[in-house]
Parts: C-alpha cells; sequence; structure tokens
C-alpha cells in the first residue's frame, strides 16, 4: 500500500469515528505537517444539542481569535473533510469506546493508533457551551492540564485554578504576540522561564508552541526551590516532552546555552523580578515578558517630601511603591534599547497582580530622553532602584554617556 492510500485511510478513520453519533465525544487537530501550515491553530470538533436538534461544533483557533460554527448533513460532510485535509500534524479523536490518535511523521507518513478511551464513562455532552475560548482550552488538554494541578479528574478547571488557569491563557495570548511569526529555519526558538516555580507556564507555554502552534520550542525553567524543581523534572520525564528543562539556582547565575527568544516571568517574588528582567537584557532576548509580584524593594526607601500626604498611609504608599518600581524597570528596558509597555494582562478580579511589562527589541540603546527621565525620577524618590546594580556596567555606561 502506497503512503497516500494509508494517509487516506488514516483520515477516512478519523471521519468515521466523528459521525459515529453514538459514541463520538470529541476531535482535536493541532500541530503542522513540516514545510506546510494549517491556517487554524487548532480545531476542535464536538456535538453539540441546538434548539433539540443534533449538530457537531467546529471551534478554530489561531493566535489572535477563535470562530465556532455549526453543522450538520452535507455541509458537516464537506467541512469534516475539508478539516482533514488541512496538513495538521496530530488529529485526536476521543469516544466513549476508543481513542483514536492520527500522527504524521516528519517523513510525512501518517500512522494511526488506537487506545483505551480517555474519556470512558463520560457521554458525549451536547451542551451548547458559548464560554469563552482559550488558547489553551481544558476540554481540549485533558492530560496535561490534569497533570499540573489545573484540572480534576473529570476535566474540569478545578475551582482554586480558575484564576491560575486564566492567567496562563492570557500570558500564552501575549507571548504569542511577541514571539517571530514565522518558525526559525535553522534552530527552536528559545525561552527561559524565570523564578518558574511549580511551572505551570513553563509546561503551558511549551505545550502550546510545541503541541498547539507546531513551533519547535525549548523551554527552561529557572527556580531556588530545589524540591519544587525536582517535581517539575519528575513531572516533566513522565509527559515524554523533550526539550523542556528544570534547572536549580538563581536566575541571575543561570547561564544559557545560546542567547533566548524570550524571557518570560510570571509573579516572582520582589526583586527576582528585577534579575527576570535584568538577565533578559544581558542575554540579549528578543522579547521579555514580566508579570511583577510584591515589589518590596523601595517600599521603606521612598523619601519624596511632596508625596508624604501618601507615604504616611501604608496601603497607599505600598502602591505607590508598586507603580515606581515598575516605572523605574520600564525605563531601564527602553535606555536599553527595548519597545516597553506596562499592560493589564488579566481582569483584576482574578488577582491583584495585574500588571504586566512586556518588552521587545527595537530601539536605540542610551536614548538621551529616557536616561534624563530615569535619573530625574532617582533623585525625586531619593532611591538607587535594585535593577541598576545587577545590570552594572551595561546601563551605567548610559548613563554616563548622558552627562559628557
Amino acid at each position: 500500500m502506497s503512503s497516500a492510500d494509508e494517509d487516506r485511510d488514516c483520515r477516512a478513520a478519523v471521519r468515521d469515528a466523528v459521525l459515529d453519533e453514538e459514541t463520538f465525544v470529541r476531535l482535536t487537530a493541532t500541530g503542522r505537517v513540516r514545510g506546510e501550515r494549517p491556517p487554524w491553530v487548532k480545531v476542535v470538533v464536538r456535538p453539540v444539542l441546538v434548539r433539540g436538534r443534533r449538530r457537531v461544533q467546529f471551534s478554530y483557533f489561531d493566535a489572535k481569535k477563535d470562530i465556532t460554527k455549526n453543522y450538520f448533513g452535507e455541509l458537516l460532510l464537506e467541512k469534516l473533510d475539508e478539516l482533514l485535509a488541512m496538513p495538521f500534524r496530530q488529529f485526536h479523536v476521543q469516544s466513549t469506546t476508543a481513542d483514536l490518535y492520527v500522527r504524521v511523521t516528519k517523513e510525512g507518513k501518517a500512522l494511526v493508533t488506537r487506545g483505551k478511551p480517555s474519556l470512558e464513562g463520560r457521554p458525549p455532552t451536547l451542551a451548547h457551551d458559548r464560554r469563552k475560548q482559550y488558547l489553551l482550552p481544558a476540554e481540549a488538554s485533558d492530560d496535561f492540564l490534569r497533570a499540573i494541578g489545573i484540572t480534576g479528574p473529570s476535566g474540569r478547571v478545578r475551582a482554586a485554578m480558575q484564576g491560575k488557569f486564566r492567567q496562563i491563557n492570557e500570558f500564552l495570548r501575549l507571548m504569542g504576540r511577541v514571539l517571530p511569526s514565522e518558525e526559525p529555519a535553522a534552530s527552536p526558538i528559545e525561552i527561559v522561564d524565570c523564578g518558574c516555580g511549580k511551572a505551570y507556564l513553563t509546561f503551558a507555554a511549551y505545550h502550546y508552541l510545541n503541541h498547539l502552534r507546531g513551533v519547535s520550542a525549548g523551554v527552561v525553567g529557572v527556580d531556588v526551590n530545589e524540591e519544587i524543581i525536582e517535581r517539575c523534572r519528575t513531572l516533566g520525564d513522565s509527559l515524554g516532552w523533550e526539550g523542556l528543562e528544570f534547572r536549580v539556582g538563581r536566575i541571575a547565575e543561570f547561564s544559557p546555552e545560546k542567547s533566548p527568544d524570550l524571557v518570560l516571568s510570571l509573579h516572582a517574588c520582589d526583586t527576582a523580578t528585577d534579575e527576570a528582567i535584568a538577565q533578559g537584557i544581558l542575554w540579549g532576548s528578543h522579547a521579555i515578558l514580566a508579570a511583577p509580584c510584591c515589589q518590596h524593594e523601595l517600599h521603606d526607601a521612598l523619601r519624596a517630601a511632596l508625596f508624604q500626604p501618601v507615604l504616611r498611609h501604608g496601603i497607599l504608599k505600598e502602591r505607590t511603591a508598586d507603580i515606581v518600581t515598575d516605572a523605574f524597570r520600564a525605563l531601564v528596558l527602553r535606555i536599553m534599547g527595548y519597545r516597553t509597555e506596562v499592560v493589564e494582562f488579566v481582569d483584576p478580579e482574578h488577582t491583584a497582580k495585574n500588571l504586566m511589562i512586556r518588552a521587545r527589541k527595537g530601539l536605540k540603546p542610551g536614548d538621551k530622553r529616557f536616561v534624563r527621565e530615569y535619573e530625574e525620577m532617582k533623585r525625586f524618590w531619593e532611591v538607587e532602584p535594585h535593577i541598576e546594580e545587577l545590570l552594572g556596567q551595561e546601563l551605567t555606561q548610559h548613563l554616563s554617556a548622558s552627562g559628557e
């Protein structure tokens, strides 16, 4: 049998499974065949009940939007064949009797395997779900999200993890905007997650890029907590994900093998965010995404006499210190040649720490306007930001040059 015949047989098996109304639960198409790019990052197909009639819902996802359409009859067959003709690398059919996997190898050969039903005992749900769609939806990532504790045995996001689930998805959305639109030809995208902790974001970034967007990416999580890192390593080994690493140590002491494309930091405490930003700059990272947390460094150092009516109140002083700290960080990034924005990345109802510093290379380092703003802020608040110490000569050379 030719490879073309095998490919047709594999896709026909997927088609037959989807059309089995008694057992079909969900089809997920992800990844991309080498050298080709499907029009969507991912497509999820499942049965739904609309006005009392069974339909099959197609949810199409890319980095910026998602589209949901319901089909039946001849149009369903047409759209299903259209999906199966797209150059996705893998198709996963879940039914009440078995799981069907079709994977296209680097050589273009389609391989089909069958396994025990991952949704055994769970009948097809026909609820017409209009909830917000996520880049990393719970229903399309059962094994992965269950492994890191986001979802429970039922596949639903745990109540205590709803906030974390939203944070991760929004972080992934913003991450997709700063990464190159095309996969590098010679090597994978390299990402370092600084102060990764339990590594929810580390695992999610790897899964989203490699498995959902079909982008080859190597991800390293770094944290000082040896016990947590060991658990992350064990989980990573159990998932069998190559190119995912975890290292024990301070962010400032970690040396990547080559300059990362992206440095991440999700709620690394206090000056660990400064370390992540500083190391991202020193490593020459193309982009840096940092969501700061508990900025205590300047809390007791702020002295501006004009602001004493604000600083004498603990809660106002704390919020002012947070704002000033992040303003210094954003200015330093601009001085070092990064286009920088401070944005709200999740709704405040989910976490009070909802700001993100988003930076991409693209400016000429040492812009005198930004240096002047930085020096004036230091004099006004009578402080020496920790990030200046971390960057050392790399930053002070620009500060010194402005005074010549």
